[in-house]
């Protein structure tokens, strides 16, 4: 019965690029096929050669005309000169970025403390202003600010508390370099009282 039940099915190893997480085969349609290329080559030679090799680029040049080769290799450049440009500016905007903590008076002797731009180091805010809630044991929830962007908004005067669990990197609040942490403070005159 074994015999007239076909072949066995076994698993395949699928090699995964380090570079762009996918498996190796689908690397062409990635951002960053050259630095693929190079790292396949490196780690596969074989992998490599059945892929890029002559004989793989003969079938393909067979199948495509020669300047819809070239358009297609025009464009695997400028989307890759795209990604790591992308790149580069979201790492120049994490590096100019300051999460900004804020007290703002409302009534009489309450206050709000209001943190802006945790958002640009990778924390997710619903999470944080959970995180908060539950520490300070005090409402804690995110909005947005007169300018559109997100902030959390945390009841009662905790700034010092705030900066203290930033910098120790505490719970969902890795991420933010303590020298980017600045303070800033909102008081409403006497008169609007």
């Amino acid at each position: 019965m074994s015999a007239a039940a076909g072949p066995s099915t076994k698993p395949v190893t699928v090699v995964y690029c380090n570079v762009c997480s996918l498996p190796a085969e689908y690397c062409e349609f990635g951002s960053s096929i050259s630095k693929c290329k190079t790292w396949l080559e490196e780690q596969d030679p074989q992998l490599f050669a059945k892929l890029y090799g002559e004989d793989a680029i003969k079938e393909k040049i067979g199948t495509l005309s020669l300047s819809a080769q070239e358009k297609l290799e025009a464009e695997a450049d400028k989307a890759e000169r795209k990604a790591e440009k992308r790149a580069e500016t979201e790492k120049k905007k994490k590096a100019a970025a300051k999460v900004t903590i804020k007290r703002e008076a409302r009534t009489k002797r309450k206050t709000l403390t209001c943190i802006h731009n945790l958002e640009a180091f990778g924390i997710d805010l619903k999470k944080a202003a959970k995180f908060f809630a539950q520490r300070f044991a005090t409402g804690s929830s995110v909005s947005k600010n007169p300018q559109g962007q997100d902030e959390i908004v945390i009841q009662g005067d905790v700034w010092e508390e705030v900066r203290d669990l930033l910098i120790e990197q505490a719970g969902p609040l890795k991420g933010v370099p303590s020298d980017q942490i600045v303070k800033a403070e909102d008081k409403k005159k006497k008169s609007e009282e």
